[in-house]
Order: C-alpha cells, then structure tokens, then sequence
C-alpha cells in the first residue's frame, strides 16, 4: 500500500522539545515543548515535567518558557503576554504539585538571564544601554514620558560602534549585558555590577559567587574575554583572568576547580576547536585538547534549539560532542579521562545530569525529536516520551542509504534519500543539499525540506565535505581555500551519487544550500553548468561587502578568505578571488535567491548583488525577500514563512525538472 507523503504543512503537526531542566534534587524533569500556531503565526510554548515516569503539563493558557528552578517544587517561568511594557521582564511562579501561576517578579530591565545564588539573592544578566545605564531606576511616568519623546524624534537608528547589530537581536548600538544582584527579601532591591561599557558574555554561580566572561567594549568588540569573579557576600569584585588573549566562554565550576573552554585562535583562525582549560592563580592551564567541538554541529529543521551542551556534576563533565556524522555525549572525571556514554547516529540537541540519570533530546533518520534518560554509564537508556510518533504514522520516510567516495585522497562519504518505489521509476529528478557553517555536519536525521522533496519524486543527496565539523580542525580548516577542495568534493560526490544510482537524470539535478551552503551555491553555478536549477539561501556572494556589513564580517571574513587584515590590495585581492560576484558572468543555471532583510549574518546585499549580476546577464532568475526574517528562517522563522520558503524552493525545482 502506497504510504502517505511528508507534506510542507506538516511543519504546523510536530513538537520540539527545549530545555531540559532537573529540579535541583533530581526528582522531576522540567522542559518546554513547542509547537508552530497557524493562526498567530508564532510559537506556542507549554511547560511539562517528567516525575515518577509521568510526563504531564503544567501550563496552556499562555504561551510560557523556562527560565529556571528556584527550590524543587517551584518553577520560575516567563510568559509571552501580547500586551506588556516595553523594556519590563514579568516572571512567574509554578508549583510543580498543582496551583496557577502566579507572578513573582517584576523588574524594569529586559532580563537574558537569571540564577538563584541563595535564599532571596539571585544573579540577573539584562540589557542596558552604556548611554543610559541607570533608566532603570527611573519611575514608569518617567521612562515613558522618555519613551514617547524619543518617537516624536522620528525612527533614527544612530551607530558609533561595530558591532552595531547582530543576528536575531537587531540593532544592538549601545547595548551591554551586564550583572546585576537582586534581593528579593529587600523590596526587590536591585544593584548592577559591571560597569555601564562593559558587556557580560555569561555567567555561572557557585557557593555565594558569581563567575562571568566578557570585556569592556569601546568601538570595536574584542574577539577575546577576560574572566572575572563577584563575592555576594563580602561584594568584591575580582579579576580571575585579566589578559586579553583567549576566547572563554562555557565556565564551569565545581568545588575548587574552575573549568572553561577557551581558544587562542592562533593555529586554525576563528573556528579552531576550544581546549578545555582550568583558570587558577591569573592563569589558564590547558587539561586537555578533546579534538572535537563541545556541542551539537548537526544541522536540522526540526528542532527549535534551547538547553544546555554540558553539564558538570559530582566532578565529572557530561559534554555533547560532533563525532564525524553525528552526536555522541562524552564523560571525563575529576581527572579528565574520557568516557563515551552514549554514541548513535543522529542528533543530540540537549542534555542535563542530575547525578543519577542524563536526560537528552534524540533524533535518528526515522523519528522526531523526542526525551530520552539513561544512566551516567550509558545503560538502560528510555523513551520519556513520544509527542511526534503520530506526524509520521502511514508516512513514506526515506532512509539515508550511505555513499562512500574519495576526493583529493581524501575519504568521505554521504547519503543519498530515495523516493517510494525508486526502483520502479525509469527517472527521476534530485537535489543536491549543502550544509552551512561551514564548520557544521549532516547525520543520519530526519531533516523536513528533503523529505519533502522525497515526497515529490526527487532523490535528494548531501555530505559532509571538507570544511565540515566532526573530524579534526585540519579537516575543517579550508581558509582561503573556499571554492576549491570543497568545490571539489560536492562534485566527487555527485559523480559517485549519479554512477551508484543509475535511475537519477543527470539532467534534472538541482542544488541547494543556504549561509556557508549558499555560498557554495553561488559558487556552483558560476563553475559549472551541470544543474538545471539551484536555489541560493542567506549566501555570501562577495567578501569584500560581507566583510564590511555582516555582525562577524570583520573578523570572518578575512579569516575565512585566508587575509591577513581587511585593507590593502593583498587582502582585498584575496577575498575577491574567493568571491562568486566575481565569476558571476560565467553563470548559466536558472537561480533562486531566499533572503531575510533582518539577516545580518549574511546581510540581504549579498543576495542582492548575485540576483542583479544574473539578471544582468540574461539568466532566469527571482528572488524572495522575507521581511522580518533572519538568518534562521528555515530552522526557527515563523511558520508560514518558513512554508512560503519551502513551497518556493520547491516550485521552482519543480518548473525546471517535470
């Protein structure tokens, strides 16, 4: 019996998962689950837990996410009010055992974060602006009477300072993230730390102090943090790391041991693998190159983020790491030898530890996300719960079926997803997937656009080249080597792919990619003309432009290009030679072009120049602007959007195979 297909709108029938908490005595399991609403064309989040083996929800009503656990049967939540002043953090109380929730805080800051230190003391991260630290302390009448004054001037965006946006956030001009203590017992009282220019990276509490990263930041943002330490009780403050030499961020503590991630980006640039580090006496100690990233590098459309990488606990660290084409979890105890406790194809998203159980979020090639627990060793690992099995009932799902294949002496492997019945069909048209990054990974994972078009008769195939995540930084090291390896690589694999799979029309091959993928892709059409369609997303066409406008172009882009520096006619040259603007005139294949205006990682130019360049030159061409987008509209954008795109992408590989 034919089975049914995997549909655009299926987007609106799954559940993701977030955030994984344990209450601090381990006995419930606390996490949000989301799901896409048609209607108000946003998210909706619910919070649950996991106690006794019964997974039950706490709230519906409004939409609400976590924010943190203040004792072991209370939950601080936030929630998302369509009416609510601006710049004002509203959080709440649940109680676990039954009740409403009812409001606990109220703070005239718009809070990022916040962490219990003791009874009635909390550590709060919120933004502020370095020209106006304190509006905070100033009455409601006040800082709206200020609110509607700055209107009457008109919608002016002034920037001194770079940089002045940033993805997902907007204009970020004069915002700091600072510290603040807060006393709930003292009338809220609440007292900021750092000082009105300096911006706090993150924070961590451990026995009355709270450790933070972050610099003081004039013009320019530094690429590298120092480290310092805030004593809640006696209220001083110190530097625990004071020089400027080392990108530090994922801080750890755990009795006398302060443990971080930390780079000298010296050997591999930008994206060169963190070592774990201790931080002790003013110095970093390097315990150990783990020769993989901490954290999940597996690229997907159907999880929507939030929760923790690694955990320390009992002295041991429970760390999520990208081992080759998927996620396994690592262990290494008090003297950092290393375990594997879990490793299996696919995705880990997140994970917690509560010293007798790690809980995290799985997903293979045949199932969505879901929670998963199992013991420290990595035995007796259970489904907790099952919110996405129904979205694939009586589905037809391909399996990635793998392709080994060699380039440049190098050996890699891919998959290739077949259509229902690929056997029987005479031929049949493909898709050729890019992944961004390009330090990020495919696994074995049901990934929604390609099953889509599975759906629609298209064998779709994908890889992990050079550049990818998963081995060692020489792997993933191709600075001023976009477009070559790479390049080289994508096309081995599809020599490999169309000589295995003899059913595939050479002729009717798309290809797609979005950010490091879009790129590539803009890259693929100005080198060969060998697909009948690409469709480029959020891509990089010049880097000269990029380099000048993106929130990280300053650092990335001459990194990436192999530049020494953004100025003289060396650097400009480099960045140029590895640009697709350049080679533009050389493009014959129909392209799409998918941009976000509020993509400020891939800034809206860059589709912009590629689209004009191909239109100039008489090449089919469209593209798609989504307002109010940014660079994560195909893995977090609004629903319909994140449809509108998919349906886009999908016609016009359609108009140009059947």
């Amino acid at each position: 019996m034919k089975k049914k297909p995997v549909k655009i709108e299926d987007l609106f029938d799954y559940r993701y998962p977030e955030n994984l908490t344990y209450s601090p005595d381990g006995k419930t399991l606390a996490f949000t689950l989301a799901k896409a609403d048609k209607e108000k064309d946003n998210y909706h989040r619910d919070v649950w837990i996991i106690r006794d083996g019964k997974v039950s929800q706490l709230t519906s009503a409004f939409s609400s996410s976590i924010v943190f656990w203040d004792d072991d049967t209370h939950l601080v939540i936030r929630r998302a009010k369509e009416e609510h002043e601006p710049g004002v953090t509203e959080l709440y109380k649940i109680d676990i055992n039954g009740g409403e929730a009812m409001e606990w805080l109220k703070l005239p800051l718009p809070v990022d974060g916040i962490k219990k230190v003791s009874d009635s003391l909390y550590a709060v991260a919120a933004m502020i602006d370095k020209n106006d630290p304190d509006a905070w302390k100033k009455d409601p009448e006040t800082r709206k009477k200020e609110a509607e004054e700055k209107k009457k001037q008109g919608n002016v965006q002034v920037v001194d300072e770079v940089p002045y946006w940033f993805n997902g956030a907007g204009f970020t001009n004069g915002n700091r993230t600072a510290l603040f203590i807060l006393n709930t017992a003292d009338e809220n009282k609440i007292k900021r730390i750092t000082a009105a220019d300096f911006s706090m990276g993150e924070f961590i509490v451990d026995d009355g102090v709270v450790y933070y990263t972050g610099n003081v930041m004039k013009t320019v943002q530094s690429l590298y943090s120092r480290v310092y330490s805030y004593n809640t009780k006696t209220k001083k403050k110190e530097t625990v790391y004071k020089k400027e030499d080392h990108e530090i961020y994922a801080l750890m503590k755990d009795n006398d041991r302060l443990v971080a991630l930390a780079s000298d980006m010296k050997e591999y640039g930008v994206n060169q693998t963190p070592d774990l580090v201790e931080i002790r006496d003013g110095k970093i100690r390097t315990i150990l190159d783990p020769h993989r990233q901490f954290g999940s590098s597996v690229v997907g459309d159907t999880l929507l983020g939030g929760g923790k990488s690694g955990v320390m606990k009992n002295g041991s660290i429970y760390v999520i790491v990208t081992e080759e084409d998927h996620n396994a979890i690592w262990k290494y105890d008090s003297a950092y030898e290393k375990t594997v406790v879990y490793d299996a194809p696919g995705k880990v998203a997140m994970i917690d530890v509560n010293g007798e159980k790690i809980a995290f979020v799985k997903e293979d090639a045949g199932s969505l996300g879901e929670i998963y627990e199992m013991n420290p060793d990595g035995t007796e690992c259970v489904k907790l719960t099952d919110f996405n099995s129904a979205c694939l009932k009586d589905k037809y799902v391909a399996l990635p079926q793998r392709v080994d294949y060699v380039s440049n002496g190098t050996e890699l492997h891919g998959w290739v997803l077949l259509p229902e019945n690929y056997e029987k069909k005479k031929k049949v048209p493909a898709v050729l997937d890019v992944h961004g990054g390009p330090r990020c990974v495919y696994a074995e994972m049901f990934f929604h656009e390609m099953q889509v078009w599975v759906s629609r008769g298209y064998a779709v195939f994908f890889t992990n080249i050079p550049g990818s995540d998963g081995r060692d930084d020489a792997f993933a090291d191709i600075r001023g080597k976009y477009g070559t390896i790479d390049y080289e690589a994508l096309m081995d694999f599809t020599d490999a792919v169309l000589k295995k799979y003899d059913r595939i029309d050479p002729e009717k091959v798309c290809e797609t990619g979005g950010s490091y993928g879009g790129f590539m892709t803009n890259w693929i059409i100005t080198h060969t003309d060998r697909f009948c369609a690409a469709a480029s997303q959020r891509s990089i066409s010049n880097w000269i432009s990029m380099s000048f406008i993106s929130d990280i172009g300053p650092y990335f882009g001459p990194d990436q290009c192999g530049a020494p520096g953004l100025y003289g006619d060396e650097n400009t040259r480099l960045m140029w030679e590895r640009s697709p603007l350049r080679y533009a005139k050389n493009c014959k294949t129909p392209t799409l072009f998918i941009h976000s205006d509020e993509d400020y990682r891939c800034p809206l130019p860059e589709g912009m120049q590629m689209m004009q360049a191909l239109a100039a030159n008489g090449v089919e061409t469209r593209m798609v602007i989504f307002h109010g987008e940014n660079h994560d509209l195909s893995r977090g954008g609004k629903p319909l959007n994140r449809i509108r795109r998919l349906k886009e992408i999908s016609d016009w590989f359609d108009a140009h195979t059947k």
